[in-house]
């Protein structure tokens, strides 16, 4: 175990390409560099708040005291550190938006894990860069907190995700419109260090491409799959690369559905090139069962980054990316070819896991009508789609009667059903009763792969906004015993979590609706 104001650092990505090392913050385009230099900017008072033991362990970190206190608030930089900001740009709500770049994150360098692996850390929040454009480069605890419990409760949930392993309070004050109304307030400022193989997004090759920067282009796809795909060799690297990194988009965003999270803001800056969940907003997980929730203020009239619409988004920006690196083939052919292979391999993907969630063996004969007319069933109904999955966990075998299987799924609705709804859930449970008797494993193998599948605990918005608003007051009770819960979703050991959303988050600011500076 190592402390990170002391340890040795390297730095793979800044010494492997061209960079503005003048330091200057001043918002600006940097044309021809990869990143630019840039320190974080110190901050009054850091007060660490967490600390992700588990992960620490994994890095071989020691926990922080001191001067690795004040490293994670950005008043200390390990000499060997070369802290810099990742230039890259996008597809904001389906519209090209130029340069972008980390406006509030600076990476302090990459952590040594093994001779052939490191981890980037990442601080967020720490100070104004290069690619900030209008804004002062600072978070604010409430988002702050969101980031740090959500990455965390996606990694315990089993979703591929970047990690947080420190939450530091700033003592600082951040002013902030939530909803961009002309509202304006100062809230606490915190940080969060991120980490991650890597924060490479599609925006870092869209960038170059747009730029015609196409030596850089190459440079970065070989770099990338060298580093992180070192298994891929031969005169179609590139080619396997991408085929790679669709695949693996494919089954994070399998994996979003099957726990019931919505990203909201699906911009192509936000997706990774590892196919991990990157840059936590304005999230949710869904209460109610409805394809079409988006929990962004911003994505409202469109609902662009609904819930049903993310695997559909995926593949679009997966086009952004194929696109940007199209330059990098005589004859794109062949990865038009890769890219449209999307649907079979994310609906593979797709039927796999309901099938886990539901307790199949497998899909086999009808399977794919059950299912579909399941998430019919939900999408009318509108369930709480995580009770109502540990409810068909328990469902009894003799369960038959209209009345009694509505009674069964009771807790589960957010209203009563009228004569209608209830003969269809009465005939999609018959259904998939008469479809578990045919599966060739037992009933309790069935429910052991459904509780593995489905989980009992997640991280509710509204959960969220009171351990906020109780951090906000000095009182970090609630946080801890979440923190306690996500680390072990699938149990019944935090059922007091365990229950509808209540009335008054309905409209709740922070809670039902968010913006993308949440």
């Amino acid at each position: 175990m190592q402390n990170l104001s002391s340890s040795t650092f390297v730095n793979n990505f800044t010494e492997s390409f061209e960079g503005d090392q003048s330091g200057n913050p001043q918002p600006r385009q940097t044309p021809g560099v990869l990143y630019s230099k840039i320190m974080p900017d110190p901050v009054r008072k850091p007060e660490l708040l967490a600390w992700t033991e588990d992960l620490a362990i994994e890095l071989g970190i020691h926990k922080p005291n001191g001067k690795d206190i004040e490293l994670l608030g950005g008043n200390f930089v390990n000499p060997t550190m070369k802290p810099y900001a990742a230039c890259y740009a996008g597809h904001q709500f389906g519209n090209w938006a130029g340069q972008l770049g980390d406006g509030r994150a600076i990476t302090l360098g990459e952590w040594p894990v093994s001779p052939e692996k490191s981890w980037e850390l990442q601080l967020k929040g720490a100070g104004m860069t290069p690619y900030s454009r209008r804004a002062d480069g600072r978070a604010v605890l409430r988002s702050s907190v969101r980031e740090y419990l959500m990455s965390e409760a996606m990694y315990h949930l089993g979703v591929p995700t970047t990690r947080a392993l420190s939450l530091v309070a700033t003592g600082e004050p951040v002013r902030r419109d939530m909803f961009y109304d002309g509202r304006p307030a100062n809230e606490p400022g915190a940080i969060v260090m991120r980490a991650a193989p890597s924060f490479l997004r599609f925006g870092n090759f869209e960038m170059l491409a747009a730029r015609k920067e196409y030596d850089h282009l190459r440079q970065l796809a070989d770099w990338t799959i060298e580093k992180f795909h070192p298994h891929i060799k031969g005169e179609d690297q590139t080619l396997t690369w991408f085929k790679e990194v669709l695949e693996k988009t494919a089954t994070m965003v399998v994996e979003w559905l099957r726990v019931g999270f919505v990203h909201g803001v699906m911009n192509t800056d936000n997706m990774s090139i590892l196919g991990l969940t990157i840059d936590y907003g304005p999230f949710s997980f869904l209460d109610a069962y409805d394809p079409n929730f988006s929990p962004n203020t911003t994505d409202h009239p469109g609902l662009r980054y609904a819930f049903g619409k993310q695997h559909s988004i995926a593949y679009w920006n997966l086009g952004c990316l194929a696109n940007a690196i199209a330059p990098l083939f005589d004859d794109t052919t062949e990865l038009i070819k890769v890219l449209e292979s999307f649907a079979p391999v994310f609906y593979e993907k797709y039927y796999a896991m309901k099938a886990g969630k539901m307790g199949l063996d497998e899909v086999k004969g009808n399977d794919i009508e059950l299912i579909d007319q399941f998430e019919d069933l939900l999408a009318t109904l509108q369930p709480d789609m995580t009770i109502f999955y540990q409810l068909l966990i328990e469902l009894p075998e003799d369960l038959r009667d209209e009345q009694s299987v509505a009674l069964h799924f009771a807790p589960a609705l957010y209203d009563q059903l009228n004569a209608t709804e209830l003969t269809l859930l009465s005939k999609n449970i018959k259904n998939y009763q008469a479809r578990m008797e045919l599966n060739n494993t037992s009933r309790d193998l069935a429910k052991s792969q459904m509780r593995t599948n489905n989980p009992r605990f997640i991280l509710r918005n509204f959960l969220l906004y009171q351990a906020i608003q109780d951090l906000e007051k000095g009182d970090d009770g609630l946080f801890k015993r979440l923190q306690a819960a996500l680390q072990d979703p699938y149990s019944d050991q935090h059922d007091e979590f365990f229950g509808l959303r209540p009335a008054w988050a309905n409209e709740q600011p922070g809670s039902a609706t968010l913006s993308c500076s949440s």
